[in-house]
């Protein structure tokens, strides 16, 4: 599963990042078996308690996304993570644009 990005203080799916779901999308529906957990992350910059809330309309995004393709409901958990487990940690906007994502996590049923 590849993970998608996010504009700064944004939660809306972009249009390449919607390509990056429907293929997604499409391995996940001949793989009924598996089970997701989304992810949904934030930069460093604001409040945790906000940088949680907005991870969590990340995922949430996301997985609305992935229901509108097909996907059974059932099969998706969210959880808001924020600006916890940054994959860069340099305060440039280069960096935290990799910050800013959710990643789809599976395991099987």
């Amino acid at each position: 599963m590849k993970p998608i990005y996010f504009d700064f203080d944004r939660y809306d799916i972009r249009p390449d990042d919607a390509k990056i779901l429907d293929a997604n999308a499409a391995w996940l529906q001949t793989n009924g078996e598996m089970l997701l957990l989304i992810e949904g992350y934030c930069d460093e910059r604001g409040a945790a308690e906000y940088n949680l809330a907005l991870g969590e309309r990340r995922a949430q995004a996301t997985r609305n996304y992935l229901i509108s393709r097909g996907l059974a409901a059932e099969r998706i958990s969210i959880a808001g993570v924020g600006e916890d487990r940054a994959v860069c940690t340099e305060q440039v906007d280069a960096c935290w644009s990799k910050n800013r994502r959710a990643i789809t996590l599976v395991k099987p049923r």
